[in-house]
């Protein structure tokens, strides 16, 4: 019996931002087409031929939703060639198809690879989500709080006024409370129409982005990798599964979670080494759009590493063929 290979991060890093580049080339030819199913077929596509190119045996444990709800990238659905690292892959192939569609700031093809039976299998449920970026305290806010008692306690930890705490938030009328209490300690809300993994990111370089902390319900398979990515650039998250009938317990049980009203932390959410690629597809305050000059094709991906903490911005001139 052969010995299980390691996973070498440091390798496999450079052929996951190829991976997540080769579907942002794709679904740019849809950009502000208004075509968002077009748009995200391109993307799986891409991101499907490509992942099979790579050395591991992976397995998609986040994806395009159940084998009879996605023909490619579905859950469960196996990736590689086979030879290589036993691994887990969380994936959306174009998170923020609707972003595409309209050519609205911030859509980005985004994938994350761990060791096998290290991301948790979230259900395509809705999911509560609270983060904040690295230098604080450890649970310095939980999802015990109120939204204004989150406010209050990460205002005094950076020890600023209330009214110096900008938080985002998923623009959806499910939000509505939410946004007024918020609203109500005098912080200020950066509303996002879609693309709530950016959202959470963006708590990770509140210097540039000027996000403090993120707040609210989106899906739950974003959260992991959301997850993901803060585990590598530093900062807390926290994740609630919610749960809207019994067709949606049932599904939490069948991906294997007992626990129905666990808080899971970052490190439970991805409990081992991670290593995440984000490429921009319309521009946004994370990574650049998809730039057309004459004869190529420019991307820009973030590449980023949880075992060394580094983050690395890519820029890929690609001539066109």
């Amino acid at each position: 019996m052969t010995a299980p290979k390691d996973f070498n991060d440091r390798m496999l890093s450079l052929g996951l931002a190829r991976v997540s580049e080769a579907a942002a080339h794709a679904s740019a030819r849809l950009i502000g087409r208004g075509d968002e199913k077009a748009a995200d077929q391109a993307a799986v596509n891409a991101m499907r031929d490509q992942l099979n190119m790579l050395d591991i045996k992976g397995v998609v444990v986040i994806g395009e939703g159940e084998r009879d709800e996605a023909p490619m990238l579905y859950i469960g659905e196996e990736v590689g060639t086979g030879e290589g690292p036993e691994v887990d892959i969380a994936l959306d192939p174009l998170e923020g198809t609707t972003l595409t569609a309209k050519d609205m700031p911030n859509a980005l093809t985004v994938i994350a690879m761990a060791p096998r039976g290290t991301l948790l299998h979230a259900p395509d449920v809705y999911m509560e989500k609270l983060a904040i970026g690295p230098g604080y305290p450890v649970d310095v806010v939980s999802l015990e709080m109120t939204p204004s008692e989150r406010v209050r306690a990460l205002a005094k930890a950076r020890g600023c006024e209330n009214s110096d705490i900008t938080v985002c938030i998923l623009e959806r009328p499910r939000h509505e409370d939410l946004v007024a209490e918020v609203r109500s300690t005098g912080a200020a809300i950066r509303l996002i129409t879609d693309g709530d993994v950016a959202g959470v990111i963006h708590c990770a370089e509140a210097d540039l982005t000027g996000i403090d902390m993120y707040m609210g319900s989106g899906g739950a398979p974003e959260g992991v990798l959301a997850a993901s990515a803060l585990k590598c650039m530093g900062g807390q998250m926290w994740g609630k599964l919610l749960f809207r009938n019994d067709d949606e317990r049932g599904r939490a049980r069948k991906a294997g979670i007992a626990d129905l009203d666990r808080i899971y932390a970052r490190d439970e959410l991805v409990t081992g080494d991670v290593i995440f690629a984000a490429t921009g597809v319309t521009n946004g305050s994370i990574v650049a759009g998809v730039k057309r000059e004459p004869g190529y094709l420019t991307t820009e991906t973030i590449l980023m590493r949880s075992k060394t903490g580094s983050v690395r911005r890519m820029i890929y001139r690609n001539p066109l063929k």
